[in-house]
């Protein structure tokens, strides 16, 4: 705030009256005695960018009334009414993305030549006022001091994808590098799906297995790799229709080969547990850990793992066509996996009461697998079935060839949830989508430029834990979409000047940080 809940001058205050209504007066008071005597009422706010104004002007009017005018050289009570009256929310700007985004933009090395103070501005702006490129250029002019069409925003993507996309993905790539001193061993590996607001498909927008259920929608999808502490390598972008177990290798093998790299181990949930995929790891040298599916192995194997009875805090290992099959115990994971498989099964009951079930939904889908058919006619509950999956609650798997031990192997597949998280904020956060682009060179420089706000973002969280400040990026992000700064002109001299309203103790730690 510009002001605390009181602000003294020579017996006089600022005070700040919550209403009813949750709005707030703002006030000029004058102490007599035991008595307070309201002076004047600046106004009343409804929203904090008001409430902000509001307190300026009770200040400058506070100090007109006491003689302390210090912001002016001349005192015309007429020139300073004039001047506070002046004041409006549009004197105001969002400044906390240049002053602490914008040095870690530059921290990691981004281009910073005129030519590209477009692309800063469209990463910054994702990163605390994500939307359409249309909300995205009123931002630009309401904070900014920028006017510029869509169109331009537009015909700028197609000069960032021809000649700058690569530049700045090399960039992302060699600071992660950096920050993992200098070696790349161990990777994440995730792909999700985009789907667009459109019914006709083209030759990149195709329809596919969506992960966002939008079956019928066009899509794109995404292969992202990772570091440990889900730190950015890179990306790469594939046609809607492309099988995931497809993208694993083709991403490894471009990385590879563009930044002259060792193969790192390979780390990849159960998704993309297929021989094919597996075989292609062992043909062409590379080592994994992968997440295991226990039930879908050989009945051998299946009674190896129940034989051993494993227990929590202790995992075991047998040997597999493939490698190595590590497996684990937890309650915690024991109690939610029955936990699920009575929810499922309720959900089950409910449906064989309808009696619209038939032979058609027996299947190995999820919970169908507990279904099975009775006479010619009848679809019950195989509740045996059910009882002696109970073994199986608790258990995990992991399949490797490498020659770690049991607790690297489960130590390094732990981290697997960065890139989940990375998606997240991607979505969320970040915005990715929807995207409103058409052409193949407009949606990748769009990626291009969620991906270094990503890059941003991930740097900002390690950061934060650098300098021992208790605010995950999410709340960093809101505290310095709050920042603002006041432009001002003085009324005799004309110069322009600005003030920062006050920062909060957060925004102040987070300007000062170290990087």
């Amino acid at each position: 705030m510009l002001l605390g809940a009181a602000s003294y001058i020579c017996g006089m205050f600022i005070r700040r009256n919550r209403n009813r209504s949750g709005s707030v007066s703002i006030q000029i008071i004058m102490k007599s005695g035991r008595k307070n005597k309201v002076v004047q009422t600046i106004g009343c706010a409804n929203t904090f960018a008001e409430e902000e104004i509001l307190l300026y002007k009770a200040r400058t009017e506070l100090e007109r009334l006491q003689g302390l005018q210090y912001l002016f050289v001349d005192h015309d009570d007429a020139v300073v009414e004039g001047f506070v009256d002046s004041l409006s929310q549009e004197s105001l700007r969002i400044v906390g993305a240049e002053l602490v985004l914008g040095r870690i933009y530059d921290q990691i090395g981004y281009p910073t030549e005129a030519v590209l103070d477009l692309f800063r501005n469209l990463v910054l702006c994702r990163l605390v006022y994500p939307g359409s490129k249309l909300k995205t250029i009123e931002y630009f002019k309401r904070h900014l001091g920028i006017e510029i069409s869509v169109y331009t925003v537009y015909r700028f993507l197609d000069q960032l994808h021809s000649k700058h996309k690569q530049t700045i993905e090399d960039i992302t790539y060699s600071h992660t590098r950096k920050l993992l001193s200098g070696k790349i061993g161990v990777v994440f590996y995730d792909m999700t799906t985009l789907y667009f607001e459109a019914s006709e498909e083209d030759d990149f927008r195709i329809t596919g297995f969506s992960k966002d259920g939008k079956n019928q929608q066009p899509q794109i999808l995404i292969g992202l790799l990772v570091g440990i502490n889900g730190y950015p390598i890179g990306y790469e972008v594939f046609e809607g229709n492309t099988s995931e177990t497809k993208t694993l290798i083709p991403v490894l093998e471009t990385f590879q080969s563009r930044f002259n790299i060792d193969k790192p181990i390979v780390i990849a949930d159960a998704a993309l547990l297929s021989q094919k995929n597996i075989d292609a790891f062992i043909e062409k040298g590379y080592q994994f850990i992968l997440g295991g599916r226990l039930k879908n192995e050989s009945d051998r194997i299946k009674e190896q793992i129940l034989d051993l009875q494993i227990k929590q805090g202790i995992p075991r290992e047998l040997q597999h066509q493939n490698g190595r099959l590590i497996i684990t115990y937890s309650e915690d994971r024991a109690r939610n996996d029955f936990y699920n498989r009575e929810k499922g099964l309720r959900r089950l009951e409910k449906k064989v009461k309808t009696g619209r079930l038939s032979k058609e939904h027996i299947n190995n889908r999820g919970y169908n697998k507990y279904l099975k058919l009775d006479g010619e006619i009848a679809v019950t509950i195989d509740y045996q079935k059910f009882a002696s999956d109970k073994a199986w609650d608790g258990l995990k798997g992991y399949i490797t060839n490498t020659k770690l031990t049991k607790d690297q192997i489960i130590s390094n597949y732990g981290q697997l949830w960065q890139i989940e998280k990375a998606f997240r904020i991607s979505k969320t956060d970040l915005r990715i989508r929807p995207i409103y682009h058409r052409l193949r060179k407009r949606i990748e420089a769009h990626l291009c430029i969620c991906f270094c706000a990503y890059k941003v973002y991930k740097e900002l969280e390690r950061i934060l834990k650098k300098n021992n400040i208790a605010l995950s990026a999410e709340k960093a992000l809101s505290e310095l979409n709050q920042l603002q700064e006041l432009t001002f002109m003085l009324p005799k001299s004309k110069t322009i000047k600005s003030k920062l309203l006050s920062p909060t103790p957060n925004q102040t730690r987070l300007m000062n940080m170290k990087l």
